[in-house]
């Protein structure tokens, strides 16, 4: 009997990133095309289901081998039924992707969102392979977030489960308001928009810091000028690595995750965060809760959203 393979479809508002992988996890071959959101809803929902039949048709594989499709999407879903109720970046409302593409493509579709698309694919075929039980991070404009119990995602509910970043952790005398409308979320302190916002106010302060000669800060120059020994900036990356380490303090004590997987663009900063991190960690959390738990970076990058989709169609 042929190998069956799963197609996973990462959709993005500029670009769709499609993937093959096998029944392991292993990504086999690769394929994008542009989004075209400017062209409206018929197109992009076009352009998926044509995207996930060229990568096959540009591969060694055979349609036949296909066992079904995964697609990740950013926005609010009802994801036991594939319906797209509201997808800002893409400009989508009240879509049934699932219906959509099963009958285009004739294969069983799976739907989710993004960060447990993402959090998926490390658990399948990344940092996380072979373990079962992990809270995935992911650490960029916002905090994304994405549980794995028993090699599932966990979505909950109403599909709100793994918003890590809208956990309300900051004491309320510390605490700014976050775009989701609440106050002292992990993401106004942890993710780059907060490190940079930290640093413009340091700045703006008057605080002694050789930021304050640089232009447009940035994530990395904060992170870069801790590194350096800059006392202000050593701060604020200390402060998102404190409530990151808090937070997972907490899931800890709740969910006993054997790993902890960070990615985004701030976990490029390594070991000079995660030990930070880890420090906070080991001294919040209950020692039964964190023996042998893990805190480590993730290793898919961009290709983290095409493995976890694929990854839908037998662990979703």
């Amino acid at each position: 009997m042929s190998e069956k393979i799963y197609v996973g479809v990462d959709v993005g508002g500029t670009a769709i990133k499609v993937g093959i992988c096998n029944a392991e996890g292993q990504l086999l071959q690769t394929y994008e095309g542009p989004t075209e959101t400017s062209k409206g809803t018929d197109t992009i929902l076009h352009n998926i289901a044509t995207y996930a039949r060229a990568i096959v048709d540009e591969s060694s594989y055979e349609w036949e081998q296909v066992d079904g499709v995964g697609v990740g999407i950013a926005g609010f879903l009802d994801i036991p039924n594939g319906i797209i109720k509201f997808a800002p970046n893409l400009k989508i409302e009240n879509v049934d992707l699932k219906s959509y593409l099963e009958k285009q493509l004739n294969k069983t579709v799976k739907v989710n969102n993004d960060a447990n698309v993402a959090a998926l694919g490390e658990a399948w075929g990344g940092a996380g392979k072979g373990i079962d039980q992990c809270v995935c991070y992911t650490l960029g404009t916002g905090v994304g977030g994405g549980i794995i119990i028993n090699g599932k995602i966990v979505e909950g509910f109403a599909g709100m489960a793994g918003e890590l970043g809208h956990m309300s952790i900051v004491p309320d005398l510390e605490a700014i308001g976050c775009g989701c409308g609440k106050m002292g979320c992990l993401e106004t302190v942890s993710s780059a928009t907060g490190i940079i916002r930290m640093a413009k106010d340091a700045v703006e302060r008057g605080d002694r810091t050789t930021l304050s000669h640089v232009e447009n800060i940035m994530a990395k120059d904060v992170i870069d000028a801790a590194k350096a020994g800059d006392e202000v900036a050593s701060r604020i990356v200390s402060r998102a690595a404190y409530y990151l380490g808090k937070s997972m303090a907490m899931m800890a004590i709740i969910l006993n995750p054997q790993y902890f997987i960070i990615g985004g663009g701030v976990s490029k900063a390594g070991d000079f965060l995660f030990d930070q991190i880890r420090e906070v960690f080991e001294k919040y959390t209950q020692d039964q809760a964190k023996e042998n738990v893990k805190i480590v970076a993730a290793t898919l990058g961009n290709n983290a959203g095409v493995v976890g989709a694929a990854g839908l169609i037998l662990r979703g």
